[in-house]
């Protein structure tokens, strides 16, 4: 087990102590003192922006929200994600009591943070840290019960992450599969890597205890059972479950059984390395015309099937800093000049499959420049696009099934959307070269796509 947190400090944007809980009685309020001065010397650090200082045999880890500092002091060697994700829960919990966390609402309901503080940790051990749980015997306001409170089932049994006597008129489970492509491509139009970055989202309104059986089209799963897998099964990599989900069985024979938490959750993501052909394709021809005016041709492409249908698609092109007058026309959509941005923006609102659409663009640019002209800003065309009913992939959800010993009919919703990834920049490129190359986004709900400049 990883070393235990030795306290945890609130502290206001001065640095001075708000609240500070003491867990093992090896650390000293001087310890917040110390850690404040080692974080102003940090943020004169352009280079430094870790979440962990270390000073004289104390490790600090911290985090900012609003204008508190959540702070833990340890002697031990501690689990930095472990404890940096409980201090995100701890602002959710408080969140929760007092609708924001600040330093106002810490000084009016410091009691009932003393009070969570003793039972989200324990002798410096992350214990419970469900908001939804803590509020069933820790009340907030300034009355108090009568009768002692009883701790909810939920703390003093496994399922720490759903209270029992939970009842819905109707039941119903929504199931979204969300899919991000992460796509590389170099200057000569080859991919370097290409991967889909994936999350099960779960909306669930269920009474009771309900089991939840999810079946997926997992090859190994349907290779362990005998069927055939051409063309329909999938290899999933780098899977992470929500705490609901059963590991030891799903590590036996791959079912994905679980009690799943009320409300919305992330049941599982998932990645797959697999060969992706960019979505929305998009060539740009630059050309100067002079030294006053230049023009750009833009077109883009949808390589996806008929059937499918891309939305909210938003295609950001970068303008020399300089330009002025557009004058724009488009054969799909509208595009507006966003100066502020440096950008053209071209947004089309449905972009139906195996379509190819055209933007043409002219700029008036200063006919005098200064000797000592500075460099052009260099940025990539950008694409936000979303796809629904549609996934990279091929995953499938083969089934769902809840059993709940009452034996209610609950209602499965299941819906696939496909969006771009996170943004990774190859290389930038600004309007005044010529020359090839490419580029595609990943993980964001919009995409870099892939571009050509030509001359």
């Amino acid at each position: 087990m990883a070393g235990a947190v030795s306290a945890l400090f609130l502290l206001d944007i001065k640095g001075r102590v708000l609240v500070w809980r003491d867990y093992r009685g090896d650390v000293s309020a001087k310890q917040a003192e110390r850690f404040f001065t080692k974080l102003i010397e940090k943020d004169g650090d352009a280079q430094s922006q870790d979440p962990v200082v270390y000073d004289n045999g104390v490790s600090y880890l911290f985090i900012q929200h609003s204008n508190v500092y959540l702070m833990t002091a340890s002697r031990q060697n501690c689990n930095a994600a472990s404890l940096l994700f409980f201090l995100h829960r701890v602002v959710d919990v408080f969140k929760h009591y007092f609708e924001e966390l600040e330093e106002e609402s810490l000084r009016d309901n410091f009691v009932v943070v003393y009070e969570l503080l003793d039972e989200m940790m324990d002798f410096g051990y992350p214990q419970y840290t469900e908001a939804n749980i803590l509020s069933e015997f820790i009340k907030t306001d300034a009355y108090r019960m009568e009768v002692t409170q009883r701790p909810p089932m939920a703390v003093t049994n496994a399922v720490s992450w759903r209270s029992e006597g939970i009842q819905y008129k109707k039941n119903e489970v929504f199931l979204d599969v969300v899919e991000h492509v992460n796509i590389l491509v170099n200057s000569n139009g080859q991919i370097i890597r290409s991967d889909v970055v994936g999350a099960l989202k779960m909306r669930t309104y269920l009474s009771g205890m309900p089991e939840c059986k999810l079946g997926l089209n997992d090859r190994i799963l349907l290779e362990a059972q005998g069927r055939s897998t051409k063309g329909k099964a999938i290899d999933l990599d780098d899977i992470k479950f929500h705490q609901c989900v059963r590991l030891a069985r799903f590590e036996n024979d791959r079912t994905i059984s679980f009690i799943p938490p009320d409300g919305s959750f992330d049941l599982m993501t998932y990645r797959l390395n697999t060969q992706v052909k960019p979505l929305i394709w998009v060539e740009a021809q630059v050309e100067r015309h002079s030294r006053s005016r230049v023009e750009i041709l833009v077109k883009a492409r949808s390589q996806f099937k008929e059937r499918s249908t891309a939305t909210n698609v938003e295609i950001e092109l970068p303008v020399s800093s300089d330009a002025s007058n557009p004058d724009v026309r488009t054969s799909m959509g509208s595009a507006s000049y966003v100066p502020e941005d440096e950008a053209l923006i071209w947004k089309i609102r449905s972009f139906p499959g195996g379509k190819e659409y055209m933007l043409r663009a002219e700029f008036t640019l200063p006919s005098i420049t200064a000797e000592e002209a500075t460099p052009e800003r260099k940025a990539p065309i950008r694409v936000k696009f979303e796809i629904p009913y549609f996934t990279v992939s091929g995953i499938q959800v083969r089934y769902l099934k809840i059993i709940e010993k009452s034996g209610y009919h609950a209602l499965p919703w299941v819906r696939y959307i496909t969006m771009a990834g996170l943004e990774v920049i190859i290389e930038n490129l600004c309007l005044d070269f010529v020359r090839n190359s490419m580029f595609e986004d990943p993980y964001r709900p919009h995409a870099l796509a892939p571009f050509q400049f030509e001359s």
